[in-house]
């Protein structure tokens, strides 16, 4: 079913002043040339549901933004478009977005999956299996949508709350979870992220599973990690052994992590890096950048590795934590750092802009 949405409401950017400013989509005025760089007004994420859980930039070059209440905001390098539930998605509240080889958007909303192809919302309905027990639980029968990849093979992967469901372009197959003949997870498992490695490995990790899993086209691996804590001589700290996949950097290491901290992967064995590294805090996103440096954001802030040592970036005398669920390196180089309940940072590599009260 589609829904055309309504006009959107285009915002101008203002880098400095801005009077008045709030989500009822007001027209702002030009930037001053010679503040053109800063690119981004202040506010274009809401002040009080400032949570950015996900971000993107398309083959065109637009910056996209998934908020949790505030719905979805696209960038074109001189205006921003915010879009919801008005406009056609089916819901405010988005955690993860994908382009396709096609160059449409997927959105994947705690309501299920939304398709943009550049005018119109579509909301795509992911069937549930016949053998499903009941559950009236109202996430689990809309498909929230946890994350999302299109493998090298064309076909989509969807995590969802109730479980892993492969499109075709035409319809969709749940990756059937049977621990008796793949040795997989079992049915209380959820799986919460995904990877498709460079050889074409299928990664999954999920908060209630012991590990990771590997699938190779035929058979699931189960690989076991060493036990984090978040914060170490802690004694309400609990110690974490699951992982969710991240990245494969350029050297064809795989990245993990967790709420104690973050693992790599060589193929043969698993590096962890906690507290003791100088890495603390919940990690929830890890990037690479054009330099070869990694960032990791969590719950104690932004921090960077340059294969040697953590350097932890905060903002300054005492603003607020940079750390959340979102980084993105643009195609100029510049970090994009959404934060759990402050809104958008962009850095430069020099300094810290916040776009958000």
């Amino acid at each position: 079913m589609k829904k055309h949405f309504r006009k959107t409401r285009t915002f101008t950017f203002l880098t400095i002043l801005i009077i008045g400013t709030s989500c009822n989509g007001q027209v702002k005025k030009e930037l001053p040339k010679e503040r053109e760089d800063l690119k981004l007004i202040k506010n274009i994420i809401a002040p009080r549901l400032g949570d950015v859980r996900c971000s993107l930039q398309d083959n065109e070059g637009n910056l996209w933004f998934g908020t949790l209440g505030n719905g979805l905001y696209k960038y074109d390098g001189k205006s921003s478009n915010q879009f919801t539930v008005n406009d056609g998605l089916n819901s405010n509240k988005i955690h993860c977005i994908l382009e396709d080889k096609e160059g449409k958007i997927w959105i994947g909303t705690e309501a299920g999956l939304c398709l943009y192809d550049g005018k119109t919302f579509t909301i795509v309905q992911i069937p549930l299996p016949k053998n499903l027990p009941p559950n009236k639980n109202p996430y689990y029968q809309n498909h929230w949508v946890y994350s999302m990849i299109q493998a090298k093979s064309g076909k989509l992967w969807f995590v969802t709350i109730d479980g892993v469901y492969i499109y075709d372009g035409k319809s969709f197959t749940p990756f059937i979870i049977d621990e008796a003949t793949n040795g997989f997870l079992t049915s209380n498992d959820k799986v919460e992220r995904i990877l498709e490695d460079k050889a074409g490995n299928i990664w999954f990790g999920g908060r209630t599973n012991e590990g990771v899993f590997r699938y190779d086209g035929k058979s699931i691996t189960n690989f076991k990690l060493k036990e984090l804590i978040q914060y170490e001589n802690e004694p309400w700290s609990k110690p974490h052994s699951w992982g969710w996949p991240q990245l494969q950097d350029k050297n064809g290491n795989l990245w993990f992590s967790n709420w104690g901290g973050a693992y790599r992967y060589d193929g043969k064995t698993f590096t962890s890096f906690s507290t003791k590294d100088g890495l603390t805090g919940n990690i929830s996103k890890i990037i690479e950048d054009k330099k070869g440096n990694f960032w990791f954001s969590g719950g104690d802030g932004l921090f960077r590795y340059d294969g040697k040592s953590f350097t932890r970036f905060t903002t300054k005398d005492g603003q607020a934590n940079l750390g959340g669920w979102s980084i993105l390196e643009d195609s100029a180089g510049n970090l994009w750092v959404g934060t759990r309940n402050t809104g958008l940072y962009r850095y430069d590599g020099k300094s810290f802009i916040n776009f958000s009260e």
